[in-house]
């Protein structure tokens, strides 16, 4: 139940505190005085959208926080338990803020929430009917999901069943389906398949082989190049292009200078330095040779690296760009081809299994039917004595159950086999249609009060919250519904705002809403009425614009009266 609700800064509203109670509370005033500004507060600390344009103009932000008494509310509180948040069991405070900067805050008993959460614990502790509910006739897809929510929990136990026995179903239907669009292209696979692994096989990669393989071709390729300067150092000591080294050539001229060495004796010294020279040139020239052995290279061995090195990247291009990428594609292709060797047998196991599934599922959604068509019957009684009750005995109401157009079983669904669309009768003799393409306004409305009345005797949330719903109704039939809500609120909290005076009369607490200028600002303001306040605006509401009556204030106490005797008879 709700206890309290701050609202500061959204839209006309720059501050109000409203305390509410038990039992039915109306709230009242004149068209455009701010009344759904309420139900778009409550709606933000529920989850809602948070519009920007709900901030009042000149503030930054807008908040809302609500306290809700919450001692027998269980499913509630292992709510707060799941998301660790703290409970004393007692009440539980619920604040949110939005503001022109995109920012949103929730809280829930001061902890910070996402507003996930708020969506989560809204339906435990709220059940908020607005004008986009009759969304919620017109649209057939939700009748039955509706329809379960009347089921106990046996019921609840049946659905989850169903869900569990198509969840198998369906994974094993996808796989089936998956193999015989295999068992199509077999052939022309394995074929692709045993040519890329001939290539694979024949290819014999190795993990390793291509790092070993580019650092052997490196050392080679130094080797080549440097064989190649000292071979030519060595032919150049030891034999020139004309087939004389220097060698040779220093051995030569040590030998014509000796012959001139009586002539001079500088012609001897020379002569000894040409011998000098060439016995260190020798030197050199023996240790070069030593160097070409060791450098020496096989050019034939070099190509064959190289040309393996070719394969092996060319195979990478085609298979992957590693080698252990490689031999992991040549594993997936053998797997795969062992595979569709076996796919025949594959294939008539899974359609076994597909079969059995299929009869599991169908069994499941079959009891699901019958405990549906059981809740339906209940459903439909219940529906006709609260139509009968809001002045609509003779419209018939029935939750049908439809058929395929072709006959055949529907396509196994989470929700089971069952297609439900609530249908309304509203003369005699005239035949079942829609009641989203043949009801009125005013049937809308009492259609879903009923639905509303009946979820109210159900386990659930503690307070229900109608915006609007006496839309389309006047007269008698605005008394009738004004006593179903005298009876829904025995059993919840009920916050309703009317335009209709039988309702404001029949509440246990009447709220006026209305507008004020205060510093050249319009602002909204909501307050709780005592009884004389309260029977002047049930006049007014009676008067409507020609001005309250001595005779709509007597009316209006009449009224009070009334509903005050209704409530004492329950």
């Amino acid at each position: 139940m709700i206890q309290s609700l701050k609202i500061r800064n959204v839209a006309l509203i720059e501050e109000v505190d409203v305390m509410f109670h038990s039992g039915l509370q109306v709230l009242s005033g004149e068209t455009g005085a701010g009344k759904s500004i309420l139900v778009d507060a409550i709606t933000l600390i529920l989850g809602g959208r948070a519009d920007r344009d709900l901030i009042r103009t000149g503030s930054e932000k807008a908040s809302v926080e609500a306290v809700f008494s919450v001692d027998e509310n269980k499913a509630l509180h292992r709510k707060l338990e799941e998301e660790s948040i703290e409970d004393d069991g007692k009440t539980l405070t619920v604040y949110r803020e939005i503001s022109r900067s995109g920012r949103n805050i929730c809280r829930i008993n001061g902890i910070l929430v996402p507003l996930s959460t708020l969506k989560d614990l809204a339906p435990m502790m709220i059940n908020l009917h607005g004008q986009s509910e009759y969304q919620f006739l017109a649209d057939a897809e939700k009748h039955l999901g509706y329809l379960d929510l009347m089921g106990g929990r046996e019921h609840q136990a049946l659905r989850k069943n169903t869900e569990e026995e198509y969840r198998k179903f369906i994974i094993n239907h996808r796989a089936y389906a998956q193999l015989r669009k295999k068992n199509e292209d077999k052939e022309n696979r394995m074929n692709i398949l045993r040519r890329e692994l001939e290539e694979l096989h024949n290819a014999e990669i190795r993990p390793g082989e291509e790092e070993e393989l580019k650092k052997a071709c490196r050392r080679m390729e130094q080797a080549a190049r440097i064989h190649g300067k000292v071979n030519h150092a060595y032919q150049a000591l030891v034999s020139g292009e004309d087939g004389s080294g220097t060698m040779t050539a220093l051995k030569t001229a040590a030998k014509e200078l000796r012959g001139l060495e009586g002539e001079d004796k500088t012609f001897g010294e020379m002569a000894d330095k040409c011998e000098s020279l060439f016995y260190e040139m020798e030197e050199i020239a023996f240790q070069l040779n030593g160097l070409k052995e060791r450098y020496e290279y096989d050019p034939n061995h070099l190509e064959n690296m190289e040309n393996r090195l070719e394969s092996i990247r060319r195979i990478e291009r085609k298979f992957g760009s590693t080698e252990e990428e490689v031999l992991q594609a040549q594993e997936e292709r053998e797997e795969e081809y062992k595979a569709l060797c076996s796919l025949d047998e594959q294939i008539v196991q899974t359609g076994a299994e597909h079969k059995r599934l299929l009869a599991a599922y169908r069994n499941a959604a079959r009891i699901l039917t019958e405990s549906r068509k059981q809740i339906a019957a209940v459903f439909e009684t219940n529906m006709q004595e609260e139509l009968r009750d809001l002045g609509m005995a003779q419209t018939k109401f029935s939750a049908a159950f439809l058929e395929e157009e072709n006959g055949r079983p529907r396509m196994p669904s989470a929700d089971g086999d069952d297609r439900v669309e609530f249908m309304i009768s509203p003369n005699p003799g005239e035949p079942l249609k829609p009641l989203s393409k043949i009801a009125s306004g005013g049937e809308l409305s009492r259609l879903m009060l009923a639905m509303k009345t009946i979820e109210s005797g159900r386990a659930g949330t503690e307070t229900m919250i109608f915006d609007e719903i006496d839309s389309g109704i006047s007269g008698r039939m605005a008394q009738a519904v004004a006593e179903k809500m005298i009876r829904i609120s025995r059993r919840q909290q009920v916050i309703c705002i009317s335009h209709l005076p039988q309702i404001a009369a029949a509440a246990d607490r009447q709220y006026l809403v209305h507008k004020s200028v205060q510093d050249g600002r319009t602002r909204t303001e909501v307050e709780e009425m005592d009884p004389e306040n309260r029977q002047e605006e049930i006049a007014r509401m009676i008067s409507g614009a020609g001005g309250i009556t001595e005779n709509a204030r007597s009316y209006a106490g009449q009224m009070i009266c009334a509903a005050e005797q209704i409530k004492s008879g329950i």
